[in-house]
């Protein structure tokens, strides 16, 4: 508490911004507030910063930004004789604020800025480090957070988020700023007037779009088949190029949620602005049923995530992030199969914590599966390592369970844009079948049996929750249970020592992914159980895939194990 006051006091006689300033005379006398304001740095990884708004050490303002930003400049500086940055943001409190100082640090600096004038998607920022051969980029973005929250993503030459050692060496320059006197004070007039910041262009923009409509599978079905699409962007930013991408496929009816249209960092009709939450679907849903669509479509603030409900016997039917990935696999390869364009030993690649359906349904079509840590940017890696052995177009598929899926090499993170595509060709294709979207997931399971698959998540706010988490990881991976709901325990994954342990065979074998928090549990009725630590948010989150004869005998297995999985956390 003396450390947190005494960083208080300092920002206090420091703090030149208004609104931060009064921010923290607001909390002058409240000792939890101010506690958890400044008990830590915001902390710096692999999806560079996110946290709260507001004034402190563990906050998103302007000087935790303009740290990160003197941080990577020094990084960015020391690697390359001369680097650019590409620059994007959301429709979030503070975020072209924030990206416009980022940009003229980064130009005080040495650095060129390509600078999106208007917000826009992540992926098309991903693309433009590639299109305009910059050396990194920076998203402002707190992707699907509630409207309290807002991040800073960081990106590498590559286009993927940056790996954990060049985050590491990042952090270590960041905390060496000093918040007072080691940032540049520099205006983004200043950088535009010398040429050090420049802004993106519509041909950088138009590139994207026709980037992402270069990764169609059946250019006409959407033209050939009427389709009836409600789309929310969430009041973020894919109402610009979603809406132009369907149009140009030729979705023949298009309505937009009018509540969550438009750009508005409160996310008034949704407080939590994630597609995977019904709460943000509720609007879509009720304009659905009015219009008479045959699915809604929405996207997260700042558009790499999507999420679909269905019109299914005359009422919808909300599709998890899994479901999504299985279908368009499917797809995909049917499609591209009966075209006679499917590369030959196609590839797709997925989060480890991703349904093991998957895995089956690949193995079905001959395709092969490769798992991955979870973070896109482990996707993004895979897609460069084809690209590197002039295999990419082997590539058909990348998706995490978290609704982030991608279909080309025209980004290295996942793109609602192009999943939003490819989810309405499917839908039109099916269609004229006879089909939706629910009876080829019905067909997918009569052939690989009936999965089930769960993420349930347990929030452990400020510094005490902080400890108590890390205190509940570090028992799992120091003592392996024996059962998990009665079920035992045939196999553990511990991916910070790297090992597979078999209890059966009393056998061991190296896991060979990068070092992670994660612990994987195999149960001898075939479900697996991960946990890990949530990347952005205070939360242990827990993965269940269960497969079974039927769903009610699937349920009946997660029900089981999650309540072992609660008393072996003992929550």
């Amino acid at each position: 508490m003396e450390q947190a006051n005494n960083l208080y006091q300092q920002w206090l006689a420091h703090c030149s911004d208004p609104a931060l300033h009064a921010d923290l005379l607001a909390a002058k006398g409240n000792e939890a507030e101010i506690t958890d304001r400044f008990y830590r740095v915001l902390s710096f990884g692999t999806a560079g910063l996110r946290g709260v708004l507001g004034a402190g050490t563990n906050r998103m303002n302007l000087y935790t930004v303009g740290a990160a930003t003197q941080g990577l400049a020094g990084y960015l500086r020391e690697k390359y004789t001369a680097a650019s940055v590409a620059i994007a943001y959301d429709s979030r409190h503070n975020s072209q604020l924030f990206a416009e100082t980022a940009a003229a640090i980064l130009a005080a600096n040495g650095i060129h800025v390509w600078l999106y004038r208007e917000l826009m998607p992540t992926p098309a920022l991903s693309f433009a480090i590639m299109h305009l051969h910059c050396q990194g980029g920076i998203v402002i973005t707190a992707s699907h957070n509630p409207a309290k929250y807002n991040g800073y993503k960081v990106y590498g030459e590559d286009a993927s988020q940056i790996s954990p050692e060049v985050a590491a060496d990042i952090e270590k320059r960041i905390s060496a700023v000093d918040y007072w006197t080691g940032i540049p004070q520099a205006t983004l007039e200043e950088g535009l007037n010398s040429g050090k910041i420049e802004y993106i262009s519509e041909e950088t923009i138009e590139a994207y779009l026709s980037a992402v409509l270069a990764e169609q599978v059946d250019a006409e079905v959407c033209r050939r088949v009427p389709l009836s699409v409600v789309y929310t962007p969430l009041n973020g930013t894919g109402n610009r190029c979603v809406r132009t991408v369907l149009k140009r496929i030729g979705v023949q009816k298009l309505t937009v949620v009018p509540e969550q249209e438009n750009p508005d960092g409160d996310f008034p009709t949704c407080p939590y602005p994630n597609p995977e939450e019904e709460s943000a679907m509720q609007k879509g849903l009720e304009l659905a049923e009015k219009v008479g669509g045959d699915i809604l479509l929405a996207t997260d603030p700042d558009a790499d995530r999507a999420g679909v409900a269905v019109r299914h016997h005359g009422s919808f039917h909300r599709l998890t992030g899994n479901e999504i990935g299985v279908l368009m696999l499917r797809y995909i390869v049917q499609r591209r199969r009966e075209l006679g364009v499917l590369p030959k030993n196609p590839v797709a690649v997925k989060s480890l914590v991703s349904t093991k359906l998957a895995d089956r349904l690949a193995s079905e079509m001959g395709v092969q599966m490769i798992d991955v840590l979870t973070g896109f940017k482990f996707i993004g890696e895979q897609i460069a390592l084809l690209e590197q052995k002039g295999e990419v177009d082997r590539f058909v598929l990348g998706f995490e369970e978290s609704s982030g899926y991608l279909t080309g090499p025209h980004a290295r993170d996942k793109d609602a844009v192009n999943a939003a595509m490819i989810i309405c060709e499917m839908t039109a294709y099916y269609k004229e079948k006879g089909q939706t979207l629910l009876d080829v997931l019905d067909d997918i399971y009569a052939v690989c049996g009936r999965y089930l698959s769960v993420v349930d998540s347990y929030t452990f706010e400020g510094a005490d929750g902080s400890a108590k988490m890390a205190a509940m990881l570090g028992s799992l991976h120091s003592e392996h249970p024996q059962e998990i709901g009665g079920y035992p325990v045939t196999a553990v994954g511990d991916y910070l020592s790297l090992r597979r342990t078999f209890k059966d065979k009393r056998a061991e074998e190296e896991i060979h992914l990068p070092a992670s928090d994660i612990l994987e549990y195999t149960l001898e009725n075939g479900a697996s159980v991960i946990v890990r630590p949530s990347g952005t948010e205070p939360k242990i989150k827990v993965y269940y895939s269960v497969v079974a004869k039927t769903l009610e005998e699937a349920r009946k297995i997660y029900e089981t194990a999650a309540a072992g999985v609660k008393k072996m956390l003992g929550l």
